[in-house]
């Protein structure tokens, strides 16, 4: 299975202690944190890998979702839909992210919707800029 070299995913809830609760147990990192970084920007580095995982959160990055990035490829996902699962799952809260690794040509407005309930579908998701 290809691995992704970075992992980024959209959540419809950004609620911070959650989502560093789930981080925690899926990274086995129990003392990581995520930090105010700014006005909605949340960053943190879990342990594990070697010189640890880069994480950013950004509170309504994309028509009020926020985007949860993942700066390495040494997460326990390998790709963006397995995190998207996961996260749904754990945190009780849509998650998106892109169909896979984005090319030339792509269309940037496909991206892989998963729900609580485990439901998953290919949606249009476009730019609205907001």
């Amino acid at each position: 299975m290809e691995r992704f070299p970075d992992i980024e995913i959209y959540l419809a809830v950004a609620d911070v202690d959650a989502i560093t609760r789930w981080l925690r147990g899926a990274l086995g990192d129990e003392e990581m944190t995520l930090g105010r970084a700014g006005k909605g920007i949340w960053r943190g580095r879990a342990s594990g890998a070697e010189g640890g995982i880069g994480i950013m959160l950004v509170e309504r990055a994309a028509d009020g979702y926020a985007s949860l990035w993942f700066d390495c490829d040494a997460t326990p996902w390998p790709r963006d839909a397995d995190c998207a699962r996961d996260a749904a799952r754990e945190l009780g809260c849509e998650a998106r992210c892109s169909l896979g690794g984005w090319q030339p040509g792509d269309d940037p407005d496909r991206f892989w919707q998963v729900l609580p309930d485990g439901s998953e579908n290919i949606m249009e998701w476009p730019d609205s800029g907001r």
